[in-house]
């Protein structure tokens, strides 16, 4: 599964970037002001742009640091001190990184029936609901808890660096992905497990990207309205919630992950609780003031939107309010919908891309 997000625009990066050039040819720092799974930045990264990366997801920030600020695995020098992961070295590598060590010790790790087990598995028992989630195997969901509680630990004893952690999480959630009993987002489980999910969890090395811009990247966790206020750029590219359903209930297991907690797993769905990562560019009421703080404070003349004609707000409507605060050119682009389990909808979907050039 890997990346596996409503809204990605992984397919459509040539095409932002290409008008992005078209937009100023000279820019050199481009701002991603809701960055998600961080793809889209590592595209940005690659064509040679320094980055500024903003989201309010916990989970996006280990992304966003593993895409922008890593070019090579690093070091994990710490661990040469720790015997138990230095026996789990695989015998017959030769050379083998640090790196590629502490994966197969993570992945050795006898599994624990903890948090993910009790609150997330057909075999635990729930504190608040008497039917057991089936999110993930009952095996899958035990080794899930062993690995992240090792990396908790490292961390804690400073056995590795916050680096080295960030890529540790990312990994894990790469995994989770891979088998989650999902039809695409973590608002709910299947009925019953699918192939995928049965197969048992394993974490493999990440791949990294030396292409483009190596160097100078920021990534900043919180909502893009505060954060708008302290960074600059020469185009600030803004892929902003279309619709009602928010990502910190969508994606509530990821960002359990990737803060290392153990929340209250509240109702049918298990969800943490998400209302300190509410956007309000998922209400109808609130969108056009958040728009509006965004694009008051940001130290930054050309904007490019993308919007969808699922958007809360009619596209017209977005055009005749952007024009308020200056000049404004739409793109009309035809993008495979993202699916879960809505068959009803069209297969393709109508995107814009939205240029304003502030006043």
């Amino acid at each position: 599964m890997g990346f596996r997000y409503i809204g990605s625009k992984d397919k459509l990066s040539d095409i932002i970037i290409s008008e992005i050039k078209s937009i100023n040819n000279e820019a050199c720092r481009v701002i991603d002001l809701m960055a998600g799974t961080g793809l889209f930045s590592l595209a940005l990264k690659e064509s040679n742009y320094c980055v500024t990366a903003v989201d309010v997801m916990t989970y996006s920030f280990h992304h966003l640091n593993v895409h922008l600020n890593l070019v090579e695995a690093p070091d994990f020098n710490g661990i040469n001190s720790v015997e138990s992961i230095i026996n789990s070295k695989p015998i017959n590598l030769f050379g083998v990184r640090n790196y590629d060590i502490i994966l197969s010790y993570l992945n050795s790790l006898k599994p624990v029936k903890g948090y993910f087990y009790q609150e997330f598995s057909p075999e635990g028992t729930p504190s608040n609901t008497s039917k057991p989630r089936k999110y993930f195997t009952s095996k899958n969901a035990a080794k899930i808890d062993a690995i992240r509680g090792e990396i908790k630990r490292l961390k804690s004893a400073n056995t590795i660096t916050d680096i080295e952690h960030s890529l540790l999480l990312h990994d894990l959630i790469m995994a989770v992905n891979d088998v989650a009993n999902i039809a695409g987002t973590y608002g709910h489980y299947l009925s019953k497990f699918v192939k995928r999910a049965e197969a048992p969890i394993e974490l493999y090395p990440s791949t990294f990207s030396g292409v483009g811009r190596t160097t100078d990247h920021k990534i900043y966790r919180g909502y893009a309205e505060e954060v708008s206020k302290h960074i600059e750029g020469d185009v600030c590219y803004i892929d902003p919630p279309y619709i009602k359903r928010q990502y910190a209930a969508n994606y509530h297991i990821l960002e359990t992950l990737a803060r290392e907690d153990e929340p209250e797993a509240i109702g049918d769905s298990g969800l943490r609780p998400w209302r300190d990562q509410y956007s309000n560019f998922c209400s109808k009421v609130k969108i056009r003031d958040s728009f509006d703080q965004i694009l008051t404070n940001i130290n930054c003349q050309d904007i490019l939107i993308s919007y969808s004609e699922d958007g809360l707000l009619p596209i017209d409507d977005l055009v005749s309010f952007l024009q308020n605060y200056g000049s404004v050119i739409k793109k009309d682009i035809q993008y495979k919908r993202f699916k879960s389990n809505d068959s009803k909808k069209a297969a393709k979907l109508n995107e814009f891309l939205i240029h304003l050039h502030k006043n």
